[in-house]
């Protein structure tokens, strides 16, 4: 007879690591929001500034959207996004309005799919949370990712 060690160990620890996992959870799928938010209490909002992965794909498109342009971190007044002081509320419904809203000639609402919206919220809220070492790997990550400049993006 041959005992065989270390398997209750392993499946603990891939428990653990599956357990790790639930803040960079990713659903695929129909469940994905086709409509803002509809207030600060909105169910939906703890998925998206809860979760890694989607503070990140806002991030992603922080930059791709080109709102580093305006947004960046030497901004200052209402254009620093990271003060976390915000001109129309700091509430997640109230700052997703403001990123949805007519940036000059630009109404994000009617270019940005509403998911992207939601990242790119849950990002915009983040910022204030971001130490310099985070911005930097954040830099890093996103070389080689397009950098918009000023985007006008698809007309749905």
């Amino acid at each position: 007879m041959r005992i065989q060690r270390g398997h209750g160990t392993t499946g603990f620890v891939c428990a653990l690591a599956l357990a790790g996992c639930q803040r960079e959870a990713r659903d695929i799928g129909p469940s994905l929001p086709q409509t803002a938010p509809n207030s600060a209490a909105d169910p939906r909002i703890g998925y998206y500034q809860d979760n890694v992965f989607q503070v990140a794909q806002g991030g992603r498109y922080f930059s791709w959207y080109g709102c580093t342009a305006c947004h960046d971190e030497s901004a200052s007044g209402s254009r620093n996004l990271a003060d976390g002081r915000w001109r129309y509320g700091a509430e997640f419904d109230q700052v997703y309005a403001s990123v949805a809203r007519r940036h000059g000639a630009l109404n994000y609402a009617a270019r940005v799919p509403p998911e992207q919206l939601w990242q790119l919220t849950a990002y915009v809220r983040d910022l204030s949370l971001h130490t310099p070492e985070k911005r930097r790997r954040l830099g890093v990550d996103q070389v080689g990712e397009p950098q918009g400049r000023v985007w006008a993006g698809a007309v749905r």
